[in-house]
């Protein structure tokens, strides 16, 4: 709720992930992709509301008490990288405080050497370098704080992870080196969900892919027909595509609508160039797209 008014930040989202897997949320910024994420482990704001269910193996995750998701699941059985690290690093201790205080907490690595070499090693997973693990959160810079935070949630080997924009404030060489590992997390009994706009970061690692636009899922694919051939289904998918300078370089025109006042039909009717009177009906997303008017045409390949 907002102003008193209720915003959808997320409506009818349907997702299924499987150990082995990774699955790319990908979307424009307030499309409520971040919402999903903090709704999974109860970090949402307390005049928020919830409706129906996440199952993590028999757990209810949207059911569970916070006991429950404190003791049992956050960091356990769900690690989260935050999409702002410096509000989930405590700044009056070091990150190899930090660090440590994770390694004893989930791995039971009590004290001494074993100690203080697994929180070095956990640094090393997430390209966190060695001689910034004595500085204060508040002494580093964005990119390294991100990859502080990731080194904090690779610690439990969660079955699940939760990358909430991993690679904000990173160059290109550490956004590679950060996804590469965070697929690596991926295991048998492992799997990741990455939340992000960098869509070079979600081709390079990802097995499926889910576009959420307005609070909506509106398109899930395999990744390899997503960025290769056909490509996107949807209108806003293509969009999404074609604005990549390495691609048509081609801006969405218009602007997203507000989640609190969100139109009875297709939310991106007003920015398609294929709407027709009956995208003033809500689409069912119905064999991976939820448009009238799906794209059938193959899409270009990249400019070299």
């Amino acid at each position: 709720m907002r102003d008193g008014a209720y915003v959808q930040a997320v409506n009818g989202a349907r997702l299924d992930l499987a150990a082995g897997e990774c699955l790319a949320l990908v979307g424009e910024s307030g499309c409520g992709k971040s919402v999903l994420a903090s709704a999974l482990l109860g970090l949402l704001p307390g005049n928020a509301e919830t409706a129906g269910s996440a199952f993590l193996g028999a757990l209810d995750l949207l059911a569970a008490d916070e006991r429950t998701l404190a003791r049992t699941v956050r960091g356990r059985r769900v690690g989260l990288v935050p999409q702002s690290p410096a509000a989930h690093l405590t700044p009056v201790r070091t990150v190899r405080s930090q660090l440590e205080e994770t390694v004893r907490e989930l791995n039971g690595v009590r004290r001494g050497p074993r100690l203080r070499a697994a929180a070095e090693e956990a640094a090393e997973r997430a390209a966190f370098p060695i001689g910034h693990l004595d500085r204060h959160p508040h002494e580093l810079s964005g990119g390294l704080a991100q990859r502080a935070a990731t080194a904090l949630a690779l610690v439990g080997d969660a079955p699940l992870l939760l990358a909430d924009e991993p690679t904000t404030g990173l160059d290109r060489d550490l956004v590679e080196r950060t996804v590469d590992e965070l697929r690596r997390h991926i295991g048998s009994e492992r799997a990741l969900l990455l939340i992000t706009h960098d869509l070079a970061a979600a081709e390079r690692i990802a097995d499926r892919v889910a576009v959420m636009y307005a609070s909506r899922i509106v398109e899930l694919a395999d990744a390899a027909d997503f960025f290769g051939s056909p490509g996107p289904r949807h209108p806003y998918a293509r969009g999404l595509l074609d604005a990549l300078p390495e691609r048509e370089f081609t801006p969405i025109p218009g602007m997203p609508p507000e989640l609190g006042a969100l139109p009875a039909g297709c939310a991106f009717a007003a920015r398609c160039d294929r709407a027709t009177g009956i995208c003033g009906t809500r689409p069912a997303l119905t064999d991976g797209v939820a448009c009238h008017h799906p794209a059938t045409v193959p899409l270009e390949a990249p400019r070299a």
